[in-house]
């Protein structure tokens, strides 16, 4: 298996709008390497716009609000690239496209790195918010995978938030909580 950064990635439209949305990047030799689904505007804009963002954050808040619906999270412009990283950002990564393997579900935007740069420390690993993390990414799924498969996934991750949570995860929790909540209730009635 590879190794994936989780991120949340800064494209631009063809207008250059900023467009946010979390991304697993595939590290793969010299390459990192963006997937996302189709239909999406990161898609299209890597299409359109062949550079990115990549923020590294640890704050729960922010995957968890992306992947409900939440996009306002404030942006700072970074000095001679276009791209603008999350202003939460611990470090950034500034990616090129070199190269596309078109795919009909995903296709493969294989990145060069051109610069990597660090804005705040990082102090640490926090199970809570790997949790919270991983809920994120179940939420993102749930038209995919049996209501057994959400319903256990989501116990096993409240155990690290029970157990190490701050105020920041536990915001972040309850987000992705409603979203899951929202989805079974709505396939149990159906």
């Amino acid at each position: 298996m590879p190794l994936i950064h989780e991120c949340v990635v800064t494209t631009l439209s063809h207008e250059g709008r900023p467009h946010i949305a979390p991304l697993g990047l595939i590290e793969e030799g010299d390459y990192w390497i963006a997937a996302p689904f189709r239909p999406s505007q990161t898609l299209d804009n890597l299409a359109l716009n062949p550079q990115a963002t990549a923020s590294f954050t640890d704050d729960a808040r922010i995957f968890a609000g992306l992947v409900t619906g939440r996009r306002n999270w404030p942006l700072t412009d970074i000095e001679d690239w276009p791209a603008p990283r999350l202003s939460a950002a611990l470090g950034h990564a500034e990616l090129i496209v070199a190269r596309v393997e078109e795919d009909e579900t995903r296709p493969r935007f294989f990145c060069r790195v051109r610069r990597i740069k660090s804005h705040r420390p990082f102090l640490g690993m926090n199970r809570a918010r790997a949790a919270v993390l991983e809920a994120a990414i179940l939420a993102t799924r749930l038209d995919r995978l049996p209501l057994e498969k959400i319903e256990s996934e989501r116990a096993y991750l409240r155990i690290a938030v029970d157990k190490t949570a701050g105020d920041a995860e536990r915001e972040a929790w309850e987000m992705v909580m409603e979203k899951i909540d929202a989805h079974l209730s709505k396939a149990r009635a159906g």
